[in-house]
């Protein structure tokens, strides 16, 4: 290993700034003070953190981990695993003293805790702000060398990652190159982005947890790659190495990114097509958009049906959930949606922080998958499912409508689908293709009329159609509605139907 490493601080954050906003600010956004050397104890050690500059034209904050090696093996033994690494060698022989690995992510997320959510009361718009940021990493393991290093930095906004092999021996160049990389990243980027794509990628180039790997890694995982993770090229990698390729998490993360991408791209659905004028119309009023149509639709039958607390699942950014605040009738008001940033941007939309306290007690936001049940979407008056199925392929409908039609069970539920006959009428639409990339099927009037015949069987519910658009003669109107309403049949008369 090069001598020149050992010592150097683990990582060290720059920015630089201007009279106007000096680059102090990183002080306030990390919560850490620049005059003073602060000291933290964590689950493996003592984490120090220190501004050698501080001035409003460059400040530099540096993150120093020393590694309690008989803290970390007594923690692995207390959870009866033994530790990790697995080999007795390796609790004495390792490079933890020198090399950024998942101890140092593990102090990230303990030191920066506010950092890494992105709050800061004192500067809220600048934590909200791309800033000017240099990222340094005197040594970092890496499994797959400076090549991966770039896979993993090189999506994620960056305009510069530097990677530069550590020698084995300076005195011995011929020995070659060591696993190990100097790492400098620059760009614009908020640095609670910047904390978190850290918190995930060193333990991920090192490919190696020093702790127990538990069921709970997924959801810190998920945390950390909130808006950025489930659309990377090498998510699968990032996923498998950061949960130590214990497949069962593996996949069960996977899964969740799988959703949080379908609910992210439903609300970036295209507005092209959404809200195309059928320039056939001979009219110079400028028309109603198909989603302030399809919203409309809703709230009435949700009117007709006399429902005050409504669920709306697959909520998105919460453009129903504002609709239904407008109108008193509806008391209680829960958006469910699977993706944390589709949620907390419904909450900025809807104003939450700045809701006085009667109209907040009647919304609630929730995350949660629609494909499986859920004891808080019990008891219900009415279920909302507005353009969501068609992001779900076929053989998951049935969890769907488990989940909602048979557990949850709303005395209503509205359904909305695109119509697939009506693509033709698009003309901004090649012919063959669907309204969104993302969509798994759209379905003709008929198909949609026979799944939902069959689920209203099935499940005790009697239901009626709706047209929401105009209703073309001859290809029915752009988004088709069904309004199932609980029919609570006896048995007596479900059998005498059978019989």
């Amino acid at each position: 290993m090069n001598p020149a490493i050992l010592g150097r601080v683990f990582l060290t954050i720059s920015t630089t700034g201007t009279p106007e906003r000096p680059a102090t600010d990183l002080s306030f956004l990390l919560h850490k003070h620049p005059d003073k050397a602060q000291t933290f104890s964590t689950s493996h050690g003592t984490a120090h953190v220190f501004y050698p500059e501080a001035s409003a034209e460059r400040c530099t904050a540096a993150l120093l981990l020393e590694v309690d090696p008989v803290a970390l093996v007594r923690r692995g033994k207390a959870k009866g695993r033994g530790g990790a690494p697995d080999s007795a060698l390796a609790q004495y022989v390792n490079d933890r003293p020198y090399a950024a690995s998942s101890l140092l992510a593990v102090a990230l997320s303990s030191v920066f805790k506010s950092a890494l959510r992105g709050v800061c009361a004192a500067l809220p718009g600048r934590a909200e702000a791309p800033m000017p940021l240099r990222v340094e990493v005197p040594a970092v393991p890496a499994r797959g060398g400076a090549e991966l290093v770039h896979k993993l930095f090189g999506p994620l906004g960056w305009t510069s990652v530097e990677v530069e092999p550590v020698a084995l021996d300076e005195q011995f160049p011929q020995w070659g190159d060591s696993r190990y990389v100097q790492l400098v990243l620059e760009g614009e980027l908020r640095l609670a982005d910047a904390l978190r794509q850290l918190y995930v990628l060193l333990p991920v180039l090192d490919d190696a947890k020093h702790y127990w790997v538990a069921p709970d890694e997924v959801d810190k995982l998920l945390r950390a790659g909130e808006g950025w993770l489930a659309e990377h090229p090498e998510q699968k990698l990032i996923t498998s190495r950061y949960l130590s390729r214990r497949w069962g998490l593996t996949r069960q993360a996977m899964e969740r990114l799988e959703l949080v991408r379908l609910a992210e791209t439903d609300d970036l659905e295209v507005e092209a097509v959404d809200n195309a004028v059928d320039e056939t119309t001979d009219t110079e009023d400028k028309p109603v958009p198909l989603a302030e149509q399809r919203r409309d639709a809703i709230l009435e039958a949700l009117r007709g049906a006399g429902a005050s607390r409504v669920l709306d699942l697959g909520c998105g950014q919460g453009q129903l959930v504002l609709a239904l605040l407008k109108d008193v009738r509806f008391t209680e008001i829960v958006g469910v949606d699977v993706s944390v940033r589709a949620l907390t941007i419904a909450g900025r939309r809807l104003k939450l922080d700045r809701m006085g306290e009667r109209q907040a007690a009647r919304v609630t936001l929730l995350q949660g998958s629609l494909t499986y049940t859920d004891k808080r979407l019990a008891g219900y008056d009415a279920a909302v499912l507005s353009e969501v199925i068609e992001h779900l392929d076929l053989p998951r409908l049935p969890a769907l409508e488990y989940a909602v039609f048979g557990s949850a069970r709303p005395q209503t539920v509205i359904v909305t689908t695109p119509n697939v006959e009506y693509n033709v009428r698009w003309e901004t639409l090649p012919a063959g293709h669907v309204r969104h990339g993302d969509h798994r099927f759209e379905w003709t009037r008929a198909e949609f009329r026979a799944w939902a015949g069959a689920v209203a069987e099935r499940d005790g519910y009697d239901v009626e159609f709706v047209a929401v658009g105009p209703d073309d003669p001859e290809v029915g109107p752009p988004t088709q509605m069904a309004v199932f309403s609980r029919s609570d049949k006896t048995e007596t008369e479900k059998e005498a139907k059978a019989a």
